[in-house]
């Protein structure tokens, strides 16, 4: 019980942030061109992953607090493996392919410290469609059907299943090199992000997304919009 209300307690002031953010947004929304806004039926989005707070050990994923998974796991290693994506991404993307100063900021990117709220909400979003709800249901069902017999057939294809699901909802245009970079690294980090899921709970989904945002949408932006702008 006391696992479960820290999953309550850890959403609910995820939800509290993006609603701050919702606020912040609308309220700075006349100094910024392509400023991108939530609106409250976000909020309702989010809302639809609560009931999956309550099926995280039965599905066999620790709670999001889990005495028995270290810091190290739910924190560290997520962010430093995320920070990697992001860098290779800056590297690739904005060193190669857009050496050029940008004359305004490209879609990717948001205002200083407006991205914060963007960008840390919409990691929360995104980990709550892509593992919270699949991988949580999915591995219910494994449990359930023949009492468990299938279950490794159910883990692998969720894993696989939410890890090739962004980069081909996100398949860039370009050239054919960038593309294939593109897919394997969006493959890869999602598998990442599946294990941890699995092996150490949402928090530790999140926190390696967090780790490629913190570099390729927050500190991009922030040089982009302070140092080539």
């Amino acid at each position: 019980m006391r696992l479960l209300k820290q999953n309550i307690f850890i959403y609910s002031f995820f939800i509290l942030f993006a609603i701050a953010g919702i606020y912040y947004g609308h309220a700075i929304i006349l100094q910024h061109n392509s400023l991108r806004v939530w609106g409250f039926e976000n909020i309702l989005f989010l809302l639809i992953g609560i009931p999956f707070l309550f099926l995280q050990r039965k599905a066999g994923i620790p709670n999001f607090l889990d005495d028995q998974i270290q810091n190290r796991k739910r924190l560290l290693e997520p962010i430093l493996i995320g920070a990697f994506f992001g860098l290779m991404d800056i590297f690739i993307i904005k060193i190669i392919q857009h050496p050029e100063p940008f004359k305004a900021l490209p879609p990717f990117l948001q205002p200083f410290p407006y991205s914060i709220f963007l960008y840390f909400s919409g990691a929360i979003e995104i980990e709550i469609f892509y593992r919270l709800i699949p991988m949580t249901t999915l591995l219910l069902l494994g449990k359930w059907i023949s009492k468990g017999k299938y279950f490794n057939y159910f883990l692998w294809s969720s894993i696989l299943f939410t890890s090739i699901r962004e980069p081909l909802e996100q398949m860039p245009t370009g050239s054919a090199w960038f593309i294939v970079y593109s897919l394997i690294t969006g493959f890869l980090m999602n598998y990442l992000q599946a294990i941890y899921y699995k092996n150490a709970g949402f928090l530790a989904s999140l926190n390696l997304r967090l780790g490629h945002y913190i570099f390729w949408h927050i500190i991009l932006g922030v040089y982009v919009q302070y140092v080539e702008l």
